[in-house]
């Protein structure tokens, strides 16, 4: 076998992978809108919350977080849970309580919208454009 292939059989391998695990995943869009005065307070407990739950919650799989370049304070996050039993421990971590308590008078609203992936389309990790 080629490697070409082999990263076919890899990619389609991964994709029913994905597929399958996807009908019991919960995602998530965080809709928030920050204090514009404390946008980069804010954006550093963000980070600081996502990255201890992406090392040590097995069941948070994406996070991405993005701000509106002409309005930073207002703040879209893609979440990505296992399951919803995995959502349910994750909002009861010390990360994730540290980082509401942190938040709490910076925020000014928040909605939280449940979605469904209906596609995904990306170069693998190791592409380059040669």
């Amino acid at each position: 076998m080629n490697r070409y292939s082999f990263f076919l059989v890899w990619l389609l391998g991964t994709s029913l992978c994905s597929i399958a695990q996807s009908s019991q995943q919960l995602v998530r869009l965080a809709k928030i809108e920050v204090d514009p005065t404390q946008v980069e307070v804010y954006n550093k407990a963000l980070k600081e919350q996502m990255q201890a739950a992406i090392n040590k919650e097995p069941g948070v799989l994406t996070y991405y977080a993005v701000a509106e370049k002409t309005a930073p304070h207002r703040i879209t996050i893609l979440e990505i849970y296992a399951d919803s039993s995995a959502y349910l421990s994750h909002i009861k971590t010390a990360h994730f309580l540290k980082y509401k308590e942190t938040v709490k008078d910076m925020v000014k609203s928040l909605e939280l919208i449940d979605v469904s992936i209906i596609g995904v389309a990306r170069k693998p990790d190791n592409y380059s454009n040669r």
